[in-house]
């Protein structure tokens, strides 16, 4: 492994690429990055030579969770600045900073704020309250928001437009163009808009979560001689947030008009004989969390088919609106929503940016996006071949997106088709939209086999799809049950039983991440098949418990949550502990998106302190403080934020035997206690060596990875010149798959 790169604060240049001067704007970012200090290390631990004198239970020794997750989304946002991604992509960065703040207030602000309206306020390990928090996180999310549109307006759109690709505001329109949108207009908008006046026959509408909406001060008198002086107007989601000009009105290069603007700029025909003194638009995010804690278990499906309805409509708990917007009606907006001064965000430019995701299809422009690829196959999967026959010789493991996931729908089609296979059962968490796995697992059930499909219908924001084909799979005749009430089923498991010779015969699919083509696509997992006759009995006994009823279940190698999971991890560390104070080897490498469990992190500070050497590649929220001397001085914690989003969860345990497990688990609470996991161990020394390597690539990443430092903020690995050999995710691909650089 290459020795630590050195490292830059979160919001500095690259010093090997020209960049613009930083304006305010970057000094905005400069305090959000600081702003995330969570207290520097106490006196008594830095200065600390006495180790029983140190409490591992400290409020000083954790970081908050939720501030911690914004850090993560800054590392995101800061992707949009990075001039060696290409400018689309950049600009992908930048909206899905986007999605990811809207997010954010629809689960976790929101959860802060019903702790606090329910006086149920808790300090959690770092000791910080939900109001402390709150206050935290808007001073942060203001700066960050201001710093985002500074980067699309003065950055992004100018880049774009040098490369003929425009976004037009009214004042840049010409005639042709000023014709064309009243046309469009009226043809497009005015005959699915519904606009309302606002008065005691029509109160304020109820309007849906993060809709585009606009509020309107009238002057005048309608038809019926009402005088209210306010109207709202909200945009159809049937309608597209962005319009792309024909060639034939602006024939150079791609041109697009915001819907905002259309509207805007006719907005007056909505209500004939009246003035518009004032037109600006508006959205509102709303808590999305559902609620289910006391549905039976045989209501789950009817119950949650009402919660997907009322999401939209929940409490709530952020309002932006455009930067114009006079105070009399941002005022009258916090009112109706209930809101707080500090629950308002004025913005430079659309309300609705995740919106603007669309552009990807409505352009063709390669050159501007990362050089696209395919996916590799190893030679006994590729298609065509009996995976049966390839599994039965070896265990493959798959590292995805670099290795295609098609074996894996293919090895379902397989076993839906043949006459040997008796049964399939498969966990499925989330999948995509034309899931062809549902497809294979209904042909199975039709051809006769018993197929049994765990589905978890709580998986957040995916709940109406997987309603949707758990439907489809019981119409096909497969049995579906949805897990156990209380504990989402996290795990990610695929079971086929086959007869051969006589005699049956498993084989498994484990991954640590989703049954989701596309996500595959895009997020780091690994997959392993295998027909291990212990490992494959394992997984037949945790199906067994998810589907019937009966007492705990101990498996032989597989460790699940919520039964033996964090015991084990508790006692593979305090086994690396005993073997540093032996004077052995101890090394622990762990990666995974989340490192919250306090009980976890005092294990982890525990075993440092007695000399275990640890590297943590943890993509988001982290609440463990490394480089704290005499507590953990031991402990490295990188982020690698780049193409893929880093999904992976690894965990390994060198001791005097090697382990190394791959899971479906963070080390979260919700996911040690209260989820259905599954953690598998890696037994071929060959691809155990192989995963190793690859946590070593990350380790040494120099261009696309992040050190956190004990007072919560992150310093980036400066790039060198060889930047596209040193970044990992560029290196796997080359060594996986087959890059192919785009041209126009």
């Amino acid at each position: 492994m290459s020795s630590k790169p050195v490292s830059q604060p979160l919001d500095s240049e690259d010093t090997s690429t020209p960049q613009p001067s930083p304006s305010q704007g970057d000094a905005g970012l400069d305090c959000a990055a600081n702003s995330a200090v969570l207290g520097d290390a106490p006196e008594a631990l830095v200065g600390a030579d006495e180790a029983p004198e140190i409490d591992l239970s400290s409020a000083e020794l954790y970081l908050n969770r939720e501030l911690s997750y914004f850090q993560f989304n800054l590392r995101v946002l800061e992707q949009a600045r990075n001039p060696r991604h290409p400018l689309m992509e950049r600009l992908m960065f930048l909206l899905i900073f986007s999605s990811n703040l809207d997010e954010f207030y629809e689960i976790r602000v929101s959860g802060l704020k019903k702790q606090m309206e329910f006086g149920r306020q808790r300090p959690g390990a770092d000791g910080k309250y939900p109001d402390e928090i709150l206050r935290e996180i808007n001073q942060q999310v203001r700066v960050a928001v201001q710093q985002q549109y500074r980067i699309l307006n003065e950055e992004l759109f100018p880049s774009l437009a040098e490369q003929n690709i425009r976004f037009l505001y009214r004042h840049e329109w010409n005639s042709r163009l000023t014709e064309w949108t009243q046309e469009y207009f009226r043809n497009e908008v005015l005959p699915v808009i519904s606009p309302l006046g606002l008065d005691p026959a029509h109160p304020f509408p109820r309007l849906v979560n993060k809709s585009l909406n606009f509020i309107l001060s009238l002057e005048g008198k309608d038809a019926f001689g009402r005088d209210s002086g306010l109207a709202i107007v909200p945009a159809p989601r049937s309608l597209p947030r962005l319009i792309k000009v024909p060639a034939s009105i602006m024939p150079e290069g791609d041109n697009f008009i915001f819907l905002s603007s259309i509207i805007h700029a006719h907005v007056e025909e909505f209500f004939p004989g009246m003035s518009v003194k004032e037109c600006h638009q508006f959205r509102v995010t709303r808590n999305s969390d559902l609620e289910m804690s006391n549905v039976e278990i045989q209501d789950v499906a009817s119950a949650l088919q009402g919660e997907l309805h009322m999401r939209r409509f929940g409490t709530a708990a952020k309002l932006e609106v455009g930067a114009a917007c006079p105070r009399e009606l941002t005022d009258f907006l916090l009112q109706r929503f209930n809101l707080r001064e500090d629950d308002l965000f004025r913005l430079d430019g659309p309300v609705n940016l995740q919106r603007l995701m669309a552009l990807t299809s409505m352009i063709n422009r390669p050159d501007l996006s990362f050089p696209s690829f395919t996916p590799g196959t190893p030679a006994a999967l590729e298609n065509g071949n009996c995976i049966f026959a390839a599994v039965t010789r070896e265990d493959q493991l798959l590292h995805h997106p670099f290795q295609s996931f098609m074996p894996i729908i293919d090895w379902v089609r397989q076993a839906a088709k043949d006459p040997a296979v008796l049964s399939i059962k498969q966990t499925l968490y989330r999948t995509n939209e034309s899931s062809e796995l549902v497809e294979a697992l209904s042909e199975a059930a039709r051809n006769g086999k018993e197929v049994t499909v765990v589905i978890e219908l709580r998986a957040r924001f995916d709940e109406k799809e997987n309603l949707q084909y758990a439907s489809k799979l019981q119409e096909a005749g497969a049995v579906v049950v949805y897990g156990v009430m209380g504990y989402k089923t996290h795990a990610k498991m695929l079971l086929i039983v086959r007869r051969e010779g006589g005699r049956l015969k498993r084989y498994a699919h484990l991954s640590t991440g989703n049954y989701h083509r596309k996500t595959s696509l895009v997020y780091t997992d690994y997959g392993l098949l295998t027909c291990d006759e212990v490992l494959c009995a394992d997984v037949h006994k945790v199906f067994q418990q998810i589907t019937g009823m009966g007492k705990r279940i101990v498996p032989d190698v597989v460790i699940h949550a919520p039964f033996r999971l964090k015991k084990s991890l508790i006692r593979f560390i305090q086994q690396e502990k005993a073997a540093a104070l032996e004077g052995r080897p101890a090394r622990i490498i762990a990666k995974m998106n989340s490192l919250t469990d306090p009980d976890i992190i005092r294990e982890l500070y525990d075993a440092a302190r007695s000399g275990v050497r640890i590297d943590l590649i943890i993509r988001g929220i982290c609440c463990l403080k490394p480089g704290i001397p005499g507590v953990s001085e031991n402990i490295r914690v990188v982020s690698i934020i780049g193409r893929f989003l880093e999904h992976s969860r690894v965990y390994y345990f060198e001791n005097s035997t090697p382990q190394l497990y791959c899971s479906s688990a963070d080390w979260m609470e919700r996911n040690l206690m209260h989820r259905i996991e599954v953690a598998f161990p890696i037994q071929k020394k060959k691809l155990m060596n192989r995963i190793l390597d690859d946590l070593n690539k990350y380790l040494s990443d120099g261009c696309q990875s992040w050190d956190l430092q004990p007072d919560g903020s992150y310093l980036r690995n400066v790039p060198g010149s060889d930047c596209g050999q040193e970044q990992v995710q560029s290196r796997l691909l080359h060594e996986l798959a087959t890059v192919r650089y785009n041209v126009v």
